[in-house]
């Protein structure tokens, strides 16, 4: 064979070579490629695994009613308080009565006492003055007759300035409730006993207004009734 033939064979030979060579590398690539495609579309079926296993762990938790994160939020945001048209009401109502009760802040209680229970019980409203008479125990029902009928505790007398406008004899219990002694203003309208009484009828009776006093409750009244009436009093 000629030596030129020899060298385009070579050449040939050494051609295919390098196109085998290429072909591979070509092949390996692509495969490559594909692997990596593989494995990026195998691991989008994780990510949607985690997801519906998000949203399958939601429906479990609404089935046995527990919140969800949402849910624990709103409820969060529902127990922050917020003052209502009704409690708004309510401190007016109060601050309303704070005022009213000032109005008497510059009486005495002995004095607010006096005012109320002749504004519920005094028998005559239209009177000039109020006198208050304090009668300390021991002393006799009636002051103008030697009967051994005694108060047993201290009392208080209101009365206006005429007989005809009656007295309230009371004993006060602190709670706001008085007992009332159902005891005139003048034994006998202010007159002598008559002759023929019999001392021991007088006696059984002032025992009886002893025994059974009337346990009243003093409503506090309106203020300004109150206040006129403090206005009229007279201790003694």
């Amino acid at each position: 064979m000629k030596r030129g033939t020899k060298i385009f064979y070579y050449n040939v030979a050494l051609l295919m070579l390098v196109l085998l060579l290429v072909g591979c590398s070509d092949s390996a690539d692509e495969e490559a490629d594909a692997g990596t495609n593989e494995d990026v579309s195998a691991s989008e079926p994780v990510k949607e695994t985690d997801e519906a296993k998000e949203n399958n762990q939601v429906e479990e938790n609404s089935k046995n009613g527990e919140p969800s994160a949402e849910s624990e939020e709103t409820i969060r945001n529902d127990s922050i308080e917020t003052p209502s048209e009704e409690t708004s009401n309510e401190e007016s109502t109060i601050a309303t009565g704070n005022e009213e009760e000032d109005s008497l802040s510059t009486y005495s209680s002995e004095e607010i006492e006096y005012a109320r229970v002749w504004l519920q019980l005094g028998p005559n409203q239209e009177i000039d003055e109020l006198n208050v008479l304090h009668i300390p125990a021991g002393e006799p029902l009636n002051p103008d007759d030697n009967t051994d009928v005694k108060y047993p505790e201290d009392v208080i007398q209101l009365s206006g300035s005429r007989l005809v406008d009656g007295s309230v004899t009371y004993s006060g219990n602190g709670d706001g409730t008085i007992n009332i002694y159902n005891v005139p203003l003048r034994w006998y309208g202010g007159f002598s006993p008559p002759d023929d009484l019999d001392k021991n009828d007088v006696i059984a009776e002032m025992e009886n207004i002893i025994e059974n006093t009337e346990l009243v409750y003093i409503e506090p009244g309106m203020d300004e009734e109150v206040i006129d009436l403090i206005e009229l009093l007279n201790i003694h």
